[in-house]
């Protein structure tokens, strides 16, 4: 046969073996085609590395942010907190403070970080205001004992107003605070910026009262920690100890209220009785009485 012949009668068969197949299949032979021809990873250049990004990187506004605080906000103690919120005599008017009472997991069931957070950003913002009040923290996990003097709970904002002593070390004022709660997911640093700047702190609850740290009576008797000690001890015993407490004395009380038990006083003379006049012997007869 004739190449050509034969060459012609391949290509015929050929076509029409194509146009049998599926339209599905002609798409599938096209797109493995095509697949070739598409890069599968990124060219690399010689003599050059991309650097990895690390997961969990910090922003570096937290990191500058937490060691401004560092410097500008001081922790208060039961120890410190008189000698370091009242200010030194001859101070040009009253200091003002901004106080964050936060807690961990004990006092504040692991939900103010978001709130230190917060706190840092307002003390790196409040650092370029030279009106700006100073900043203090209190941490009710590690400083149990102070938030029962003060009767303080987080997640809050302590704003004082502390007047200058006198030159005897007397106090010609009483000293302001309000106390202003915060929201675990709402509150932002500009919310606690706004306490100072736009004066929101006055919208605060005014605190008053025998627990007051400067100006209540127990504060003016020098009693305040005596009885803050006392609240954190009792804060320690368990609830359980508390309810058998209450429940002997209640019983106590009842008793005593309703008197003697008639069949336990009946029974009483009963045994008395019959320790006086000894046991009968076995097989003889009762006593009289028991006839």
């Amino acid at each position: 046969m004739h190449p050509t012949v034969a060459l012609t009668l391949l290509l015929s068969a050929h076509a029409s073996a194509q146009a049998q197949k599926p339209l599905t299949d002609k798409a599938r032979g096209w797109f493995n085609a095509a697949k070739q021809y598409l890069p599968t990873a990124i060219p690399t250049v010689p003599g050059i590395t991309v650097p990895s990004v690390p997961q969990a990187a910090k922003s570096p506004v937290s990191v500058s942010a937490s060691k401004i605080a560092a410097l500008k906000v001081h922790p208060v103690t039961m120890s410190n907190y008189e000698t370091l919120l009242t200010p030194e005599p001859g101070t040009k008017g009253p200091t003002e403070w901004m106080v964050l009472v936060t807690g961990g997991n004990r006092t504040c069931g692991g939900h103010c970080h978001n709130l230190e957070v917060a706190w840092n950003e307002t003390a790196s913002i409040l650092a370029a205001d030279p009106q700006a009040p100073k900043l203090g923290i209190i941490n009710c996990d590690k400083e149990r004992a102070l938030c029962a003097t003060w009767t303080a709970k987080p997640p809050t904002i302590w704003h004082i107003q502390r007047p200058v002593p006198g030159l005897d070390q007397s106090m010609p004022a009483t000293s302001d605070i309000h106390i202003n709660y915060l929201n675990f997911t709402t509150t932002t640093a500009q919310d606690m910026v706004a306490l100072h700047t736009g004066k929101k702190y006055e919208e605060g609850y005014l605190y008053e009262g025998a627990f007051h740290p400067f100006d209540g009576w127990l504060a003016q008797y020098r009693l305040q920690k005596v009885v803050g000690y006392l609240l954190f001890g009792f804060g320690l015993i368990p609830s359980w100890a508390f309810m058998l407490v209450v429940s002997m004395a209640s019983r106590a009380a009842i008793q005593r209220r309703n008197g003697p038990n008639p069949d336990r006083a009946r029974t009483a003379a009963q045994q008395q009785s019959g320790t006086g006049r000894g046991n009968a012997p076995l097989g003889g007869a009762p006593p009289a009485n028991e006839r």
